[in-house]
């Protein structure tokens, strides 16, 4: 579905990104880790088009992505959640994923479709969805479910998760894991997910891509990556055991 060839992004005399290549298979839900700094949201920028790559590939669908605009990456089916959720603050939570649902890839649908497709969503993330529920109910956890509820509005075939299960509990983090594989299985979405509790991840994504300053250092199966010397000096500290 998603075939990132030779991906580099130069900012000035600095290099965030490397010659990154990396597939993603229709149904597959992809961790992409590494320590901070190492390029991940650098890469959902330039596959998102929210950044230009200074040199590579990005096919999605068969269609070239980079340089690309954002609208038109989103129109195709490829939707993001941002670190930092910025919601529009004078709407309320339905009305804020009901204008996603407009913008996405089913444009031409009517006000009260895109209502009944936010209720669905809202319903799955586990959010409120009386329309007049506003957004100053949400904590930071609730927020980072805004997020995600406004990328799946869209209608994305294909879904960069960024950080979307921060701000949350224990608890919370094992039922927000559990909702991205129902939103795989239910509505049908591929996943790459950026996140850094390496042992909730690793309980969900079927493989792992692994970069440091810019470049990948690791690619497999979670067990494999997560026993991978070079991810364990890089990122890890120490050997983990994942079950």
């Amino acid at each position: 579905m998603l075939t990132v060839t030779g991906l580099t992004k130069r900012f000035g005399g600095f290099t965030a990104l490397n010659d990154v290549s990396f597939e993603v298979g229709e149904g597959e839900i992809l961790g992409l880790i590494g320590p901070n700094g190492s390029g991940k949201t650098t890469a959902f920028n330039c596959i998102s088009g929210a950044l230009a790559p200074t040199a590579g590939s990005i096919r999605f669908l068969g269609k070239e992505l980079a340089g690309v605009t954002p609208d038109v990456v989103c129109h195709r089916g490829l939707a993001r959640t941002f670190q930092i959720p910025r919601p529009f603050r004078k709407l309320s939570i339905l009305e804020n994923v009901a204008v996603a649902a407009h913008y996405g890839t089913d444009r031409a649908g009517s006000e009260a479709s895109a209502r009944v497709r936010a209720t669905k969503i809202l319903e799955m993330v586990g959010l409120p969805a009386d329309p007049a529920a506003p957004t100053t109910l949400l904590g930071a956890g609730g927020l980072k479910k805004l997020e995600l509820a406004r990328a799946l509005a869209t209608g994305p075939r294909l879904l960069l998760a960024d950080e979307s299960l921060g701000g949350l509990d224990p608890a919370e983090m094992a039922t927000a894991a559990d909702m991205l594989r129902r939103v795989r299985g239910e509505l049908g979405v591929t996943i790459v997910w950026v996140e850094h509790i390496m042992a909730t991840l690793t309980r969900v994504v079927d493989r792992v891509v692994v970069l440091d300053h810019g470049e990948k250092i690791a690619e497999g199966r979670p067990l494999d990556v997560a026993a991978d010397p070079r991810v364990i000096e890089a990122y890890l500290g120490e050997p983990i055991v994942l079950t």
